[in-house]
């Protein structure tokens, strides 16, 4: 869980938008390097706290995902938190081709934000708004906030409604996996174009 401080830079999405699932994928397809074999999602958060589960959710949403392919750390099952979050991050340092990350957490914020989608490039700062020292994470980041900031993090947190980030998570994962397909389209088309292109000459 992370503190949202800045708007700087920021690209935000209502996730009760009707349009949102489709405006993120747009986004996501200019900032994700789908293409990229070695790109991995790391969904940070606890099922311990019920405002701490968006990255869990979405983590496993994808992960259950049948031909989603791409590399996926953090479920319900399997957490990416406070305890392993420093392990994590060295071994994807130490592997021999640094994967581009996308990082993915929510996040406390102004009253008039809550529920919104937040993307940004560069990494995120998990445990910032309950004063942690860890490591940030990602290339990209994706921040859902799901509550209020600036008083007793911990227990608002605890008394987040489920509802929220498990429909925030909804809105991130059918985005994600809309603009996978839509990168996949255009790669068949690209191709199909490249061999018109080819007959043409011959």
């Amino acid at each position: 869980m992370l503190l949202n401080t800045s708007s700087k830079g920021q690209e935000l999405f209502s996730h009760t938008d009707s349009s949102a699932a489709w405006r993120l994928s747009s986004h996501f397809l200019k900032t994700i390097p789908f293409d990229q074999p070695n790109l991995t999602f790391c969904c940070i958060g606890t099922d311990r706290s019920t405002g701490d589960t968006l990255g869990p959710l979405i983590g496993t949403w994808l992960k259950d995902h049948p031909t989603f392919p791409y590399e996926v750390i953090g479920t319900l099952e399997q957490p990416l938190h406070a305890l392993n979050l420093s392990e994590t991050t060295q071994s994807l340092q130490d592997r021999p081709e640094a994967p581009f990350v996308v990082a993915i957490d929510a996040c406390l914020g102004q009253l008039d934000r809550i529920g919104f989608i937040l993307v940004e490039d560069g990494p995120l700062f998990p445990g910032k708004a309950v004063k942690k020292e860890l490591p940030p994470i990602g290339d990209l980041s994706i921040k859902g906030i799901v509550n209020v900031s600036g008083f007793m993090e911990y227990t608002v947190l605890q008394n987040t409604r489920l509802q929220v980030p498990y429909k925030m998570g909804k809105v991130i994962v059918r985005a994600l996996l809309l603009a996978w397909q839509r990168h996949q389209l255009k790669v068949i088309s690209n191709r199909h174009d490249d061999r018109n292109n080819e007959y043409a000459w011959k």
